[in-house]
């Protein structure tokens, strides 16, 4: 190279730095307030268990499910995938759904896109033998817990 066609790189990298300060920066238009499943799941990830994070989470119920009074409501079709999020809607929420939908929320919702207004955390779960005694081996689902239909909306 001859001389003065090049930046030291210090130079460079300050100059970029300040250009980057220069930069307006860009709000999102409303749908991208949501967070969508992937970045529900990997911020509740950082997070770490016991702890979540807040916010409104968007997702196309994908698969339902229930277990012990809970009905799940997932972005992926399997429950155990990394990347799905789950709505768990208590008793109380399912009551409230079926009274504003006029039909349970399974029916009504898979296939819908939802919003979630709540707290994305990871959920051990535990896997068990057939005799329903924990195995010792688990995985972390995310999932935002639903005790009001109120958090709930759908287009």
């Amino acid at each position: 190279m001859t001389q003065g066609t090049y930046l030291p790189r210090g130079l460079l990298l300050g100059s970029l730095l300040v250009l980057a300060g220069c930069v307006a920066p860009v709000r999102p238009a409303a749908p991208e307030r949501w967070l969508d499943p992937s970045m529900a799941v990997m911020l509740a990830a950082a997070a770490g268990p016991g702890r979540g994070v807040d916010g409104v989470f968007a997702l196309t119920v994908r698969a339902s499910g229930s277990d012990r009074g809970q009905l799940y409501l997932n972005s992926e079709r399997d429950y155990r995938n990394p990347r799905n999020l789950s709505i768990a809607l208590t008793p109380q929420a399912q009551q409230e759904l079926a009274e504003r939908l006029g039909q349970q929320p399974l029916r009504s919702l898979h296939g819908r896109l939802i919003r979630v207004q709540g707290q994305a955390r990871l959920v051990r779960i535990d896997f068990t033998h057939r005799d329903g005694q924990p195995s010792g081996s688990y995985y972390y689902q995310t999932q935002v817990r639903v005790e009001r239909a109120s958090q709930l909306q759908w287009d």
